[in-house]
């Protein structure tokens, strides 16, 4: 080609009559060829050590973005992340060796294949089979070492998730088309399309694994109907861990129930039981309540007719130091008569505001998706009243529990949590309630740890606060009286929260060990003391 090129410039430019201006205008043509064919063959050798932007489909009209971003945990563990894979595929009508193709498909796919039913496959009218797809490394090692004509590699571009079910919920997964479907994958499926720096999450791999590991062990040891735990830096929002049980295999989704994607703690609603304890004793506080109530016997609540509306009686389920327990002694003992004997003290249309103040009435918009709207009552009467204040005839998600007791114990501020890993800077959020009140309720979550049924939740070396909650679950509308959920949420350390946990066990069944009780203190209360003996080495190293 270069050689044409200057037998042009040389003949043109030979002999007496050859003009200077011609030849300095043949001389550009050449270089301005030269220059372009440089740029072109650059081009062409970089496109062959480095591909180009797209890979073969996988199936159908299947798309796969080549460039999508890795997800990382806080510290940096991969939880999701593209990888090239190939699958093993046969053309019949190219083969030429057929023993030779028999032979190493049955060695490669002893399991799957056999010589004779290669042999079938070459003999049929199909024109194309996919022998194996996500073949290993060393399948595909031994197809493309062979050259066999016929069998070959279909290079494909496949999303790994290495943690598989341990981050399912939250990771989530992507379609044939490689878009996120599920979890960040679909939260932040631009982020992810657009970059190539790995998105990292608040999440906690190592705390993660302890979380699953222990409700995994409590929904089996209780054959609860699932299992939800909750893990959030009280100060910053970010989510250290979030299980929900049952989950699924984000690299099969097909395995198991549709059902089992349902992240429970933010798209299901729960009646929370005395929790909401937490939220009546502040609102009595805030009111300036001071005086003790009569809980010795079982408390009737009447209607505007002074007839029997309804009874509370719980008295039994404790043993009360003495007849008249005050504002803070009807929380430490999670007293449902005194509960609601508060609630009826408060001021008209508090209780409404105070559950708007903290979001404990709406569906909860977050950066990580949508939670599903809390079930209020349609009319606050008496009755309504004095149950709410024990988190009966109220149904929230988790989610909105965590967020919301959050707000109760960390100074006062609502803050709302994310998936993104934040530096450690100063407590900002929506001011709910003052810091003296925020104070007293931490010490009497404290209380609860220290002198009641929640002390298994413990651990040496830290001051933990919380509080229990055993709500019986409404069935068609009726109480059933064998189906509980049980909860318990801590904080820690007391003095000054940096982490509110979460754990809730739905539909726990009495054990041996438990003496046939499934209350939050058999089940919800120890399975706590499990996680947090074995993340507090790693939350505070």
């Amino acid at each position: 080609m270069f050689e044409i090129g200057r037998d042009i410039l040389k003949h043109e430019c030979s002999g007496a009559g050859a003009k200077t201006m011609g030849t300095k205008r043949l001389r550009f043509v050449y270089y301005v060829f030269v220059f372009c064919f440089v740029i072109f063959a650059s081009r062409t050798l970089q496109l062959a050590f480095h591909g180009t932007n797209r890979v073969r489909p996988m199936d159908g009209n299947a798309e796969w973005l080549v460039n999508r971003a890795d997800i990382i945990d806080r510290n940096g563990d991969i939880l999701a992340k593209n990888v090239m894979s190939g699958h093993i595929t046969l053309r019949p009508k190219q083969v030429k060796d057929r023993e030779a193709v028999a032979q190493l498909v049955h060695e490669i796919l002893p399991y799957e294949y056999s010589v004779s039913e290669v042999l079938r496959i070459l003999d049929s009218s199909r024109r194309f089979v996919y022998l194996k797809k996500y073949a290993s490394d060393a399948q595909r090692e031994k197809i493309t070492s062979a050259k066999l004509a016929g069998l070959d590699i279909e290079s494909i571009q496949a999303r790994k998730y290495p943690k598989r079910r341990l981050f399912s919920h939250i990771v989530g997964f992507v379609g044939n088309d490689g878009k996120g479907l599920e979890g960040a994958e679909r939260i932040y499926d631009n982020y992810l399309r657009d970059n190539r720096e790995p998105l990292q999450l608040s999440l906690d791999s190592r705390i993660q694994s302890v979380m699953y590991e222990q409700l995994s062990a409590a929904m089996q040891r209780y054959q609860a109907k699932s299992a939800m735990g909750l893990l959030m830096n009280s100060r910053t929002g970010e989510m250290i861990a979030m299980v929900s049980l049952p989950d699924f295999d984000p690299e099969n989704i097909g395995l198991d129930s549709v059902s089992n994607r349902l992240f429970k703690p933010m798209r299901a609603t729960f009646e929370m039981g005395s929790i909401f304890k937490v939220f009546n004793t502040a609102m009595a506080m805030e009111n300036g309540i001071h005086k003790e109530y009569y809980i010795k016997e079982p408390f009737k609540i009447r209607d505007k007719f002074g007839r029997v509306a309804a009874t509370i009686s719980d008295i039994r389920s404790f043993k009360p130091p003495r007849p008249n327990l005050s504002v803070e002694e009807i929380m430490l003992h999670s007293c449902n008569v005194g509960s609601a004997q508060i609630a009826l003290d408060l001021p008209d249309g508090t209780q409404y505001e105070f559950f708007r103040r903290v979001h404990l009435n709406e569906a909860l918009d977050l950066e990580f998706g949508k939670t599903e709207t809390p079930l209020t009552p349609r009319k606050w009467g008496p009755v309504e009243r004095a149950t709410v204040s024990f988190g009966h005839g109220i149904s929230v998600t988790p989610m909105h529990l965590l967020l919301a007791v959050n707000s109760m114990t960390n100074g006062g501020l609502y803050i709302y949590p994310t998936l993104q890993k934040k530096t450690f800077g100063p407590l900002r959020g929506e001011r709910v309630l003052s810091d003296d009140i925020s104070s007293r309720l931490r010490e009497i979550m404290l209380r609860i740890a220290e002198e009641t049924s929640a002390k298994q939740a413990r651990i040496a070396g830290i001051q933990i606060g919380g509080k229990t909650a055993t709500a019986e679950k409404r069935i068609n509308g009726k109480i059933d009286k064998f189906k509980n959920l049980t909860a318990f949420l801590g904080i820690f350390p007391v003095a000054a929260p940096q982490y509110t946990i979460l754990v809730v066990l739905d539909e726990p069944k009495g054990t041996q060990e438990t003496f046939g009780l499934r209350t939050a203190a058999w089940n919800a209360v120890p399975t706590t003391g499990k996680i947090l003996d074995g993340i507090l080495p790693l939350l505070f190293e």
